[in-house]
C-alpha cells in the first residue's frame, strides 16, 4: 500500500509539470498571460509559436504516459496502473505548481489511455486527426475524444479499472470546455488557424 501511495504522489507530480509554462518561459513569454491564458498546446502555438506548441503537446501526453508505463514495468496490478493515469491527468488538471489551475487535460488523458489501452487510441488518434482538419475546430476533436473513448474501451473488454478511468477523464474534459461548446453551438468557437490569440482558447490542454 506504501509504495501505492508512494506511485501515486510521484504520478501527480509529475501531472502537475507545467509544459507549456516552461517552454513558453524560453521566449519570455508566460501562456497564462496571453491570449486565451490557457497553459495547454494550442495557446502555446498561438503565442510563441508552432514548435514549442507540438513540443507542449508532447510533453503533456508523455508526462500522462509515463507513469502508467512505469507502473506496469513495476508490476503494479491493473487498478492501481489505472490510478496512477488518473493522478497524473488530475495533476494537469490541478497543478501544485500553478495554485492547483492547470488545463483542460486532452493531451495527458491522450498519454495515459496510450498507455492503458493502444488499440482504442489507434481508432481514436485518427477520428481526432479527421475532426481537426475537417472542421478546423480542436475543441470539437477534443469532445469526440472524452465522449467516444469509454464507450470504445469498454467494447474493447479492457479491465474496469481503465474503462473508470476513461470515464472520469472523458467527465472531467467536457466539463473544461462547457464553454467552448457554447461557442460552437454559437458559431464563435476559434478555429485552426487563427493568427491572433483569440479571448478564449479552444484547444488542447
Amino acid at each position: 500500500m506504501l509504495h501505492a501511495a508512494l506511485l501515486l504522489g510521484l504520478s501527480y507530480l509529475c501531472g502537475s509539470i507545467p509544459t507549456g509554462v516552461l517552454l513558453s518561459a524560453r521566449r519570455g513569454v508566460d501562456p497564462r498571460d496571453i491570449g486565451s491564458g490557457n497553459i495547454g498546446a494550442t495557446n502555446v502555438a498561438r503565442t510563441v509559436g508552432a514548435p514549442l506548441g507540438v513540443l507542449t503537446l508532447i510533453g503533456d501526453a508523455l508526462k500522462g504516459m509515463l507513469p502508467v508505463v512505469i507502473a506496469t514495468r513495476l508490476g503494479f496490478d491493473a487498478p492501481v496502473v489505472a490510478s496512477a493515469g488518473l493522478a497524473a491527468f488530475a495533476g494537469h488538471l490541478f497543478p501544485c505548481f500553478l495554485r492547483f489551475r492547470g488545463g483542460k487535460g486532452v493531451a495527458t488523458a491522450l498519454g495515459v489511455l496510450l498507455g492503458l489501452a493502444p488499440t482504442a487510441m489507434a481508432i481514436i488518434v485518427p477520428l481526432f486527426v479527421m475532426i481537426v482538419v475537417g472542421t478546423r475546430y480542436v475543441s470539437l476533436a477534443s469532445l469526440m475524444m472524452a465522449i467516444v473513448t469509454a464507450p470504445l474501451v469498454f467494447a474493447l473488454d479492457y479491465p474496469r479499472s481503465t474503462i473508470a478511468t476513461a470515464t472520469i477523464m472523458g467527465l472531467l474534459i467536457v466539463i473544461r470546455h462547457r464553454d467552448n461548446i457554447q461557442r460552437i453551438r454559437f458559431g464563435t468557437e476559434s478555429r485552426v488557424g487563427t493568427k491572433r490569440p483569440p479571448a478564449n482558447d479552444s484547444g488542447i490542454a
